[in-house]
């Protein structure tokens, strides 16, 4: 119950913030400006503490590595106008990988509204094809209630980015605090008939469950493990649900389709039934996927695909299937692990200027226990070939839009989610330059972030792109700054290794320094990444 008395009056900026602190909120990365101030003005004498990025963009990253790393929903704020448009990126990032951001913006005055005044723009007609749902509020009653409901939504229903546009003189009105108490109520789910589903699981002989994110945003991974152990059914996954079973026990087979395991593609060419539970089976996963019936279990109908279609929440899903009994699945099991379930990639070398893949090897090896942030380029590719994943959400990266600069500022966010865990960024020269300003970020939080820059002087995959399907190298070369005196420019120590030898103890010494260190690795610019089999 909010400590007011029923008459009394309260703005709505305030009573926004009163509500994010009941829902247990801890977080709002953001950056003010003019037509947000009301909201900041709130958020100044409550509970929350906001983080302030250097971008807009870094504030919807962070906010975005924030819900991945701890399962909560990411908060992300900005201003109308250029603010409000700097948030695109990383709310479109979020979108993309079904993860949930509640993304508050203001606007201007109602007054202005549509009359090409100052930083007036259509904000919610840019955000409804990257959000679940755009709001633009119409009066602080209205806001109230549909914060409500967002967070009712990103809660109980699919996940992603719920998006809040507020003019500036609304977030400043007053309204009865009674409308604090006003309950809001979403329309239950209509789970279907399990029936078919049960029947097609039971008959299987060689079953594969692939598993996606939504067993994570669910909560179901204990239930997921539960079911597959007792069953002894294999289990492969999407990208970002890479851990939700760990990748060196035998039952599981690791990452299917573009750049998956030979054990797990093996498996989804050759199983009878696959059950795909919270994936969308996107282009890259249906690559390991042949002609079989597929049990698709999804609570956004929209990406159903298969025989079986089931409109459900994974996690409820699965507590209706721990009764399902299995027939003996040992053959196939016996089958599946004659392919291997490891990348075999020559890292081995010794040569200077050193391979990438040497590089990221041992920098993953001294790092067991950390949570790696990955960015976008050809180092993505190493850590998700190199990297076992023992855990959920211990894999961080954009799976499903990949923007250059991701990383540095989801690595704040991961950083304040988990702030007894080594945070692990592995990251090129070209995106790191994309977002360098949250060095600040986490220079003046004093974040245990390790920053590791995979230095090739330029923009590796494209070069590579260039050099395999077009006329060469054009316009990617990087004439890099000092990155090591970059980063003692935000009072960040580091030091920069060109030697393989140097690599694993660099690497353990500043993890025990539990602060910020950046560590930069010049490697060889003429070394790309392996082709998958669909591009040779």
């Amino acid at each position: 119950m909010y400590p007011m008395s029923q008459g009394e009056g309260i703005g709505c900026a305030k009573a926004m913030t009163r509500i994010l602190e009941k829902e247990g909120v801890k977080f709002v990365f953001g950056h003010p400006g003019e037509q947000i101030l009301p909201f900041y003005q709130a958020l100044q004498n409550s509970n929350i503490q906001h983080i302030l990025m250097r971008h807009e963009q870094g504030a919807a990253h962070a906010a975005d590595g924030y819900a991945r790393a701890s399962g909560d929903m990411g908060v992300c704020v900005a201003t109308a106008g250029p603010g409000a448009l700097n948030l695109v990126m990383g709310v479109a990032t979020a979108y993309k990988d079904s993860v949930p951001l509640l993304v508050i913006t203001a606007d201007v005055s109602t007054i202005q509204k549509g009359k090409n005044t100052f930083q007036d723009v259509k904000q919610s007609e840019v955000f409804k094809p990257i959000t679940l749902e755009s709001f633009d509020i119409k009066n602080p009653e209205d806001g109230v209630l549909k914060l409500k409901k967002a967070i009712i939504m990103l809660k109980t229903g699919k996940t992603g980015p719920i998006h809040l546009n507020i003019p500036k003189d609304i977030l400043s009105k007053n309204m009865n605090k009674s409308i604090l108490e006003k309950e809001v109520n979403l329309p239950e789910l209509k789970f279907p008939n399990y029936h078919e589903a049960f029947k097609t699981l039971e008959k299987a002989k060689k079953l594969l469950i692939i598993a996606g994110t939504g067993i994570i945003w669910s909560g179901a991974v204990g239930k997921l493990r539960k079911f597959a152990l007792e069953n002894e059914v294999p289990v492969a996954t999407t990208y970002p649900a890479r851990g939700v079973l760990p990748e060196d026990h035998p039952l599981s087979l690791g990452l299917i389709g573009l750049r998956g395991t030979e054990a797990a593609n093996h498996a989804g060419k050759n199983a009878d039934v696959i059950l795909a539970v919270g994936c969308r089976l996107s282009e890259r996963t249906i690559l390991g996927i042949g002609n079989t019936t597929l049990v698709h279990v999804n609570i956004d109908e929209k990406v159903l695909q298969g025989e079986i279609k089931i409109n459900a929440d994974a996690g409820e899903f699965i507590d209706h299937i721990q009764a399902v009994k299995l027939e003996g699945t040992r053959k196939w099991i016996d089958e599946i692990q004659k392919y291997s379930t490891h990348h075999h990639v020559k890292t081995d070398y010794e040569e200077v200027p050193m391979k990438p893949q040497r590089v990221i090897k041992e920098i993953l090896e001294a790092s067991p226990d950390a949570t790696v942030v990955n960015d976008a380029g050809s180092h993505t590719t190493w850590v998700n070939l190199l990297r076992t994943v023992l855990e959920p959400s211990s894999l961080l990266f954009s799976g499903g839009f990949g923007p250059m600069g991701y990383g540095l500022p989801a690595s704040v966010g991961a950083s304040v989610a988990l702030p007894e865990k080594n945070i692990l960024l592995v990251v090129g020269d070209g995106g790191f330059q994309m977002t360098v300003q949250e060095l600040a970020v986490i220079s003046e939080l004093k974040l245990p972030v390790l920053i590791t820059v995979i230095n090739n002087h330029g923009l590796g995959i494209i070069k590579q792109w260039q050099e395999l399907f077009y006329d060469g190298p054009y316009q990617v070369a990087l004439e890099n700054p000092d990155f090591v005196q970059l980063a003692h420019a935000y009072h960040i120590d580091g030091q920069r290794i060109n030697k393989p030898n140097q690599i694993s103890g660099a690497i353990e010494k500043a993890l025990k320094l539990k602060k910020p260190f950046l560590l930069e690795f010049l490697v060889d610019n003429k070394e790309g990444i392996p082709l998958p089999e669909v591009l040779k």
